[in-house]
């Protein structure tokens, strides 16, 4: 299992559910907000924000089974199917009634799931540069789903050097060393090696075809944030998601790629804060 990342949180607790060690942690005070990381990232993204956050909610933090500082086994799924039934346990396991949820990427269609297949309540849901609409997936994706047993053999250095381009590419401004580094750090070793490509070979469209013609029914406050300069799902997908959720309010957050979080800190921040005070007022 990977070690807590540079400069994130220690995911100082662990969550056994159907054999998966699922790492999390949990502080500050007040109403409680849960953070969704994506693919290939972590729960280390969300770090900052959740520490910002702390004075005024209960935030929580978790890595996806298969990420970061939770199990990688080989014999365990991580598809999004897989991911939404986690997330869902995780939540009884808090008991939490009804989070605020912030999700990127991977995060959104496994909020998504745990709210609408499998009934979990939420007080608002941000979705920010999220899968959730077909097509998403790129021709690496594609490539990887065909040979990942091959990819998961490439040598060390070999693996190092693609991997860093590829996380490179998600981000408009450019990474700092310490940034690629942190991103890449669960990935690196053996198994995390196999888990990284095991992830992308995972991917299947179908689980979010199940969630689009369900899109219209959510009725808690929800609102979508998107980098204008995301070239791994562009910004037009932040319209067509606020027509399919039924006209919800959109940001778009320019000189910001699909690394959101990294490119734009404190555009993002500010737009959590204020969605986040807002729709917890009106509660």
């Amino acid at each position: 299992m990977a070690a807590a990342q540079a400069g994130g949180p220690q995911l100082d607790r662990r969550f056994i559910w159907r054999g998966r060690e699922i790492a999390w942690t949990a502080f500050g005070s007040g109403p409680p907000l849960v953070f969704c990381h994506g693919t290939p990232w972590s729960s280390w993204l969300w770090a900052p924000y959740a520490r910002a956050l702390s004075t005024e909610f209960t935030v929580h933090l978790w890595d996806m089974p298969g990420y970061g500082a939770s199990s990688k086994a080989p014999e365990h799924d991580v598809d999004l199917g897989t991911q939404g039934l986690a997330f869902a346990a995780l939540l009884d396991h808090w008991a939490l009634d009804s989070p605020h949820v912030v999700a990127h990427d991977y995060g959104g269609a496994v909020s998504l799931r745990a709210h609408l297949l499998h009934g979990r309540p939420y007080a608002s849901l941000c979705l920010v540069d999220v899968v959730a609409l077909r097509p998403w997936g790129s021709p690496y994706f594609s490539l990887v789903a065909e040979h990942a047993d091959t990819f998961g053999r490439l040598p060390a250095p070999v693996h190092l050097g693609a991997l860093e381009a590829y996380v490179a590419g998600a981000s408009h401004r450019g990474l700092r060393p310490e940034e690629t580094a942190a991103l890449v750090d669960p990935w690196r070793d053996t198994a995390g090696q196999a888990a990284f490509y095991r992830q992308i070979a995972q991917a299947d469209e179908r689980f979010t075809a199940e969630l689009e013609p369900l899109l219209g029914e959510i009725t808690v406050p929800t609102h979508v944030v998107w980098g204008e300069e995301d070239t791994w799902i562009p910004a037009d997908r932040a319209d067509r998601l606020a027509a399919a959720l039924g006209g919800t309010s959109v940001t778009l957050v320019p000189d910001a790629g699909h690394l959101i979080q990294l490119d734009a800190p404190v555009a993002l921040a500010t737009e959590l804060h204020r969605w986040l005070t807002r729709v917890e007022a009106a509660r």
